[in-house]
């Protein structure tokens, strides 16, 4: 905490923002350290979520990354970390990016050939109507593949489940289990019909 003495001797607490100001005066520090240390002081950075998950892309993370946010209508970029000559990105070129989707934290590499993306992860997007499970999947397939039960691969390898909200619910009935088992994207009338003749 720092005080300030005025003329007269008395102290006054400096508030956080222009504590930051005060150092920039009077320390050589960088400009950009400067900003994003009033950023922090004042909150004006994203508060960035304790646990995210951390994907590996190959050298398309920036392409993904712009294409999701297109899709979901709650969503931002939050950071971005661009490789200033040191490994074995080209100068400029994106190391990582974070973006947010719908509340989610997600940080995509940029990690070369070595990993790819495989359906042992996938997201679960859970919809209110068959019309957001339409919207949704028409988007992500653009240049993907359809594989089973609300299942699909998008054109960047990453999985996605595009389920109803209820589909716990739903599929706790034998017949709407069934049903589902037999669908590649999800009809929620279908379910909803099956789930009442169990």
């Amino acid at each position: 905490m720092l005080f300030l003495l005025n003329r007269t001797g008395a102290s006054r607490h400096i508030a956080p923002g222009a504590q930051l100001l005060i150092k920039a005066a009077c320390l050589p520090l960088d400009a950009r350290e400067i900003a994003g240390e009033i950023a922090l002081a004042t909150g004006s950075l994203p508060t960035m979520n304790k646990l995210a998950p951390f994907l590996w892309f190959n050298d398309n993370a920036e392409e993904a990354a712009a294409f999701y946010l297109s899709v979901f209508p709650h969503a931002r970029k939050l950071d971005e970390v661009r490789s200033k000559g040191v490994g074995p990105w080209p100068v400029g070129k994106i190391a990582t990016i974070t973006i947010e989707l719908e509340g989610q934290e997600i940080v995509f590499l940029n990690g070369g050939p070595a990993q790819k993306l495989n359906p042992a992860i996938s997201f679960f997007v859970r919809c209110d109507s068959q019309q957001e499970i339409d919207s949704y999947w028409d988007k992500l397939i653009e240049g993907g593949k359809p594989m089973a039960c609300g299942w699909l691969t998008d054109r960047f390898g990453l999985c996605w489940q595009i389920v109803p909200r209820n589909i716990s619910q739903l599929i706790s009935h034998p017949k709407a289990m069934e049903a589902m088992l037999g669908m590649i994207k999800m009809d929620l009338p279908a379910l909803e019909a099956a789930a009442r003749e169990s």
